[in-house]
């Protein structure tokens, strides 16, 4: 029977038969044909179907199958020999070569589904693992992979439209209409690449550099979920393959570093991010300087893109555990949030207050004296918000025992400086609330050193009064030359 439809594919087809052309122009896996994917390039802005001249990496003979010029079912993988298995696996990855045309749903609606059926059954073969597939075959449905995976993605909704960006948070994300079809493939590379059966040594043959580098372009998509499978696939990748880490690590660097300092536009920040978190996670101690500029010159300045509150919450944990890892890095990191510290963005400012207390919590004594001026000044504007929620989740760090064990330890040099923000709150604040969070950490440095509130209270009278006394005088002075001005213009003097 197999053998029968094998020989199929050698009859002629006449025009009746043949598929529309948007299914042509990709090279087939085993047919001896170029697959055009192996060259193209993934780039952000709508251009042009790849190119179709690129050569095959594996020069060396081999038997080869019919080409095939329509989308047809095979038989299952169940209903064929073990022995056939593999050159049917060939021929199902010739099947999925043909990327159809998704802009007509009612367009090619068999053919669709045939392949979306083909590539289920191939993710089945993969995970069950009853057959390990050869390195051809290996060979041939990476090929597959690129030829549908790595495309021009569109443009963002605000590129060569000619409207104004939005905020990325309001925005509706583009959604890939070939999706159906993209998810299977990159589940079959990501059961490919998972698999105990995938020997390393011979999967880096064609998942190389390349590849690796054309991946990483595709976090540019806007479709949330296309970039969940990439994070899971590079994730994976990382884990596996030892010789791409250090070309990751260079080609997200190279990401974030035009997203700061160029564009401040792209998808896949946050999903980059989280891939880093779990890099982070496993650096050994005495950390490298290589990982240390890092957290310098690209996690720290990543606070700065409007887009910011997108990926804080990845971004935020990357942070923390380059404290958690070496300590001695969090006077390094403090100051780096404050020299990024949101000016009139409210909201923002709740999100680095919530890092703050996450940094502060690994902190430990020595590096939190190195900042404790600078910081707590920048905390004592926060307390005076007239923004409730700044001002609520400033006085929420008194709610962290080891902050108040620092805040406690360093009581002399932290109440003077924020005394007359406490007071000015009590006085003046418009909500409520605020005023009863405020008395509980006045309470709590009156408990912790009652003569240093005591001379703190004493000093912040002594400036009102003196406050007060420079109104008056400059309210006499006002009133001095007010009465000259009358005496001298009479009626033409004008008072308001």
């Amino acid at each position: 029977m197999f053998k029968k439809i094998i020989k199929g594919g050698h009859k002629k087809h006449s025009k009746s038969d043949s598929i529309d052309g948007s299914l042509h122009g990709y090279g087939l896996p085993g047919s001896g044909h170029p697959v055009s994917g192996t060259n193209s390039s993934v780039v952000v802005n709508y251009a042009s179907r790849p190119g179709h001249n690129a050569k095959s990496s594996n020069p060396c003979p081999r038997t080869t199958l019919p080409p095939m010029f329509a989308v047809e079912p095979l038989p299952l993988f169940k209903d064929v020999a073990v022995s056939d298995r593999q050159n049917l696996f060939l021929r199902k990855l010739q099947i999925c070569c043909f990327r159809l045309d998704f802009s007509n749903t009612l367009k090619l609606v068999r053919e669709k589904e045939i392949k979306r059926q083909t590539l289920l059954e191939l993710v089945d073969f993969i995970q069950s693992g009853s057959s390990k597939i050869t390195e051809r075959c290996q060979e041939e449905m990476i090929k597959m992979v690129v030829v549908n995976i790595f495309r021009c993605l569109p443009p963002a909704s605000h590129e060569n439209t000619g409207q104004e960006a939005k905020d990325p948070e309001d925005e509706e994300p583009y959604l890939e209409p070939s999706w159906p079809h993209l998810q299977l493939v990159y589940e079959l590379l990501l059961r490919y690449i998972v698999s105990s059966d995938t020997d390393t040594k011979v999967a880096k043959k064609y998942i190389d550099h390349t590849f690796v580098s054309k991946l990483i372009d595709l976090f540019g998509s806007e479709d949330p979920r296309e970039r969940e499978y990439l994070k899971m696939v590079l994730h994976r990748i990382y884990g596996k393959f030892m010789v791409h880490r250090p070309l990751i690590r260079k080609a997200i660097n190279n990401i974030f570093y035009r997203f700061i300092y160029e564009t401040q536009r792209h998808s896949g920040i946050g999903e980059l991010l989280e891939i880093l978190g779990s890099i982070i996670h496993g650096f050994t101690l005495p950390m490298k300087e290589e990982h240390k500029l890092f957290l310098v010159r690209v996690l720290i300045p990543l606070h700065k893109p409007k887009a910011v509150s997108t990926y804080h919450q990845q971004l935020s944990y990357c942070v923390v555990q380059f404290v958690e890892k070496d300590y001695k890095l969090a006077d390094k990191v403090i100051r780096g949030l404050l020299k990024y510290w949101p000016m009139i963005n409210c909201q923002k400012e709740v999100l680095f207050l919530g890092e703050l207390e996450e940094v502060l919590e690994a902190t430990q004594t020595a590096e939190f004296q190195r900042c404790i001026v600078p910081l707590f000044r920048q905390i004592a504007r926060c307390l005076n918000s007239a923004h409730f929620q700044v001002s609520e989740r400033a006085l929420f760090l008194w709610n962290n025992e080891h902050i108040v064990g620092l805040i406690a330890h360093n009581r002399r040099v932290i109440l003077p400086i924020i005394f007359e923000a406490l007071e000015r709150n009590i006085q003046h604040h418009w909500n409520e609330d605020i005023h009863g969070l405020t008395a509980n950490v006045l309470k709590m440095f009156l408990e912790m050193d009652a003569e240093l509130f005591d001379e703190c209270e004493a000093r912040f009278a002594e400036k009102k009064a003196k406050a007060r006394d420079l109104e008056e005088q400059r309210e006499m002075i006002w009133k001095k030359l007010a009465d000259a001005a009358a005496e001298r213009g009479g009626d033409h003097m004008v008072t308001v």
